[in-house]
């Protein structure tokens, strides 16, 4: 088949669609998320949202937008918890993701027989995104990235010195909530295309690869989309070619990049 070839079958379409829209927000996002040290807050949406894809399922309503209102109760659960008890944020969040995961698991078995929805969202189905999933991604993706652009200072400040960000005139606790939401959304688009397993991956990953090489911060972020975006890229024609689960060779894809530019970058130390 011609390399170009098969962008013009329309299910590879709506995948290489929905994937360039994830790919801006989700590294977008994970600058942020690294630098506050969130990687677990990630990893915890993926793995509650399944509680909501089995309420979805049972009532015979969208998994996806079901995913997605269970994670932003779950996020919102962790800011005042967070600012209500003096337990540790971790402590929080491992409780929460781990009752959502089991609450799930309980609701899934009241369910029987084969379930191809519920595979599609813990492994991922970026090849199966039908039209109504690739609206819902690209309108979500860009509200979150208008939001992102518009406040890229106040978060940044946020992130890099919360003191000075409220001394500045910051609403802290209103951008924390609102970060949090964002967080919630997107990583809940992100499971649709790369699994509950995989999603928080393509969060981090992007973000820790430009670190290694950015001078600045413009060009971490700069980098960090770039980096999500040719993983997305090059894992779906891979995926393809291959004949492998797509969101696991997008993730691969990263990962290996990760490695070479590690060994590189240690090399030139040396």
């Amino acid at each position: 088949m011609d390399a170009f070839a098969l962008f013009g079958l329309p299910f590879m379409q709506r995948a290489l669609l929905a994937g360039i829209a994830l790919g801006l927000v989700l590294p977008f996002l994970g600058v942020f998320v690294t630098l506050r040290r969130m990687s677990f807050f990630g990893d915890g949406i993926a793995h509650a949202a399944l509680a909501g894809v089995a309420i979805g399922l049972l009532a015979g309503i969208s998994p996806f937008l079901s995913a997605l209102g269970f994670a932003v109760l779950f996020g919102a659960a962790v800011f005042l918890l967070e600012r209500k008890t003096t337990i540790s944020s971790d402590a929080l969040i491992g409780v929460l993701f781990t009752g959502g995961l089991a609450l799930g698991v309980i609701l899934i078995s009241l369910r029987k027989g084969y379930q191809p929805e519920l595979l599609s969202f813990l492994f991922g189905s970026i090849l199966s995104v039908a039209p109504q999933d690739l609206a819902i991604i690209l309108a979500f993706s860009g509200a979150i990235l208008v939001v992102m652009l518009n406040l890229r200072r106040q978060f940044t400040l946020l992130a890099l010195d919360r003191d000075t960000a409220w001394l500045y005139g910051v609403h802290t606790g209103a951008l924390d909530l609102l970060f949090y939401i964002l967080l919630c959304v997107t990583i809940v688009l992100g499971v649709k295309l790369l699994g509950i397993v995989l999603v928080s991956a393509l969060l981090i990953i992007p973000p820790t690869i430009a670190k290694i090489l950015a001078p600045s911060f413009r060009t971490l972020l700069l980098g960090s989309i770039l980096a999500g975006e040719t993983f997305i890229v090059l894992g779906l024609v891979l995926s393809y070619w291959l004949d492998l689960p797509s969101g696991a060779t997008i993730i691969l894809t990263g990962v290996l990049a990760f490695l070479l530019t590690a060994a590189t970058r240690a090399s030139f130390k040396a």
